[in-house]
């Protein structure tokens, strides 16, 4: 990927066409990501927010009854418009499928089928797949110029860019080769079924497993053209320079460690990462150390000023928490080299609406930012 020329998170939201937002969990990834789509909407851009995170944290974070699988518009007073949405891998993959099937009897041959029921929700690799579909499915939406993802707080929160090239590598696989063969072939369905192999695997799932999922397969003949394209395409998208990935962490030593893990399965896919988040850090209080201020403590002390001698004590409690925080983040500064850093300190009050999120994007674009 070729540089951006990105300064601040005031570049990052009005220049991206996509924000990826990842991180642990409890770290307020969900609120930053929230914090960013309301800011960007009030700099006039049309945003979309969506989580691919199935606690439903997010429709709390902007006051919302519910979210679906389709945009919902949020009530905001500003130049831009915001809209919020959670995956529903299943809709998404359905839609997938009307899309992309050559006609209504292969449509319903698909979706009708129990095997695809089981697969669409359950098997592995689907739900990445469909977030990535989602993804570009909003990229290319005329009513939105800006997607944010909050993605789910686990290792796997990145899976979905490894997705495409699995779905492509399952689609060129002999064994799917092998079972859509009766198709392309004209052969019966009742002989193919009767091979040595289809019947030992038959005896073990059930027969009638046996016979939905080959049914499947064959239902999906011709189909895997239109999957293998998108998925190109989807590949394309997430590692392009219109593509831009946020890493959201705490000053804890487990945070920090996800946020490494997320920036080097970044890096290894040949993706750097545009900015670090470094969220509910501990005041600095001012300039100085807190060996300083245990220096003035003690020449309060001698002047016989124990009230102030108190006040710099605690001072110099609060100030060694921030250094320590700051000892604590360098690992991960170190790997984030020439990525744009800003520091969000403990907020009197928790994040829980509209209003105090639209305050938390202000401090973020505001913030000085180093890198």
């Amino acid at each position: 990927m070729s540089p951006k020329k990105i300064q601040s998170f005031s570049d990052i939201i009005t220049t991206s066409r996509i924000i990826i937002c990842c991180g642990s969990g409890g770290v307020g990834k969900t609120t930053t990501a929230a914090a960013l789509a309301v800011q960007a909407a009030h700099t006039g851009r049309r945003v979309v927010l969506i989580t691919i995170d199935p606690a439903r944290r997010l429709a709390d974070a902007l006051g919302l009854d519910g979210l679906s699988n389709d945009p919902s518009r949020v009530d905001l007073a500003c130049s831009g418009e915001l809209w919020a949405m959670m995956l529903d891998a299943r809709s998404t993959f359905d839609d997938v499928i009307r899309r992309e099937s050559r006609d209504l009897e292969q449509q319903q041959a698909i979706l009708e089928n129990p095997f695809y029921s089981n697969i669409a929700s359950r098997l592995s690799g689907s739900q990445e797949y469909m977030a990535a579909e989602k993804l570009y499915e909003l990229s290319n939406d005329e009513r939105f110029d800006l997607v944010v993802v909050d993605t789910p707080p686990s290792r796997e929160a990145l899976d979905f860019l490894d997705a495409p090239q699995k779905l492509m590598n399952f689609l060129d696989h002999r064994v799917y080769r092998w079972l859509v063969m009766p198709a392309r072939g004209g052969l019966r369905l009742l002989n193919f079924a009767a091979q040595p192999i289809l019947k030992t695997i038959g005896r073990v799932i059930g027969a009638d497993v046996l016979a939905d999922a080959v049914n499947f397969f064959q239902a999906f003949e011709g189909i895997e053209e239109g999957f293998r394209q998108r998925s190109v395409a989807v590949q394309e998208l997430l590692k392009s320079s219109s593509s831009t990935y946020i890493v959201v962490a705490c000053a804890h030593n487990d945070t920090i460690q996800e946020a490494i893990y997320f920036t080097e399965q970044l890096a290894e896919a040949n993706i750097n990462i545009t900015g670090v988040i470094l969220n509910r850090l501990q005041p600095p209080f001012g300039k100085g150390s807190s060996a300083a201020s245990l220096t003035a403590a003690r020449k309060a002390d001698k002047t016989g000023d124990s009230a102030v001698a108190v006040l710099y004590r605690n001072l110099a409690h609060l100030r060694s928490l921030s250094e320590a925080q700051e000892n604590a983040l360098k690992p991960l500064l170190e790997r984030s080299s020439g990525a744009v850093v800003v520091r969000l300190y403990q907020r009197a009050e928790d994040v829980h609406d509209l209003e105090a999120i639209a305050e938390l994007g202000r401090d973020l674009v505001a913030t000085t930012t180093t890198r």
